[in-house]
């Protein structure tokens, strides 16, 4: 029974995908939220001071408060950049500071280390739990972790050798119709 559950949940993170799964903020993102919220202060405070309209200035003024959830959210920086004034808030390194972020928020982690996730935690799990079940939960799960990565390799193999060896694509689209559409699809995960 414990086995047939342990493998729904793995089916599931097959089945579900790693798109709702994101990995914890990066300094660089906690640093490009950090100097989003000193930039929308610093906007509030010149909006404010150069007599802007109204409207500006309360819209800079949601904005500076907005930015604080983001703040809270990702977290302080261990390092802060430079960002006390407008000046330095539109240097060069604030730029590169926000395309690194926006590059790393795009990142998922892939299928696999998702699944070796769930599968160490499920080994240090069942090794707490000890006992005879234990024992054979931790022997089996340590086997289906290597399984996983001989799928992985597998599945990099082809695709590297599919893309070098283009007389090749033929050969692995005939050998591919035979598959499952389980298979198909598990393959097709594993590609992206």
């Amino acid at each position: 029974m414990r086995k047939f559950v342990f493998v729904l949940i793995l089916c599931c993170f097959f089945i579900i995908g790693c798109n709702s799964l994101r990995f914890a903020p990066s300094q660089s993102q906690k640093q490009n939220t950090w100097l989003h919220n000193r930039t929308a202060i610093v906007t509030a405070e010149t909006a404010r001071r150069e007599n802007a309209s109204e409207k500006l200035q309360a819209l800079a003024k949601l904005s500076e408060l907005q930015s604080r959830a983001f703040v809270s959210y990702y977290g302080l920086p261990k390092s802060f950049p430079a960002g006390d004034t407008a000046e330095d808030l539109l240097s060069e390194s604030n730029y590169g500071f926000a395309q690194k972020a926006m590059s790393e928020s795009a990142d998922r982690p892939d299928i696999f280390q998702v699944a070796d996730g769930a599968l160490e935690l499920a080994i240090g799990i069942s090794a707490l739990l000890g006992g005879i079940y234990g024992t054979r939960a931790v022997r089996f799960l340590k086997d289906a972790k290597v399984k996983s990565k001989a799928l992985q390799e597998i599945v990099s193999g082809n695709e590297l050798l599919r893309n070098q060896k283009a007389e090749f694509n033929s050969a692995f689209k005939q050998a591919h119709k035979a598959q499952s559409i389980q298979t198909r699809q598990l393959v097709a995960q594993l590609k992206l």
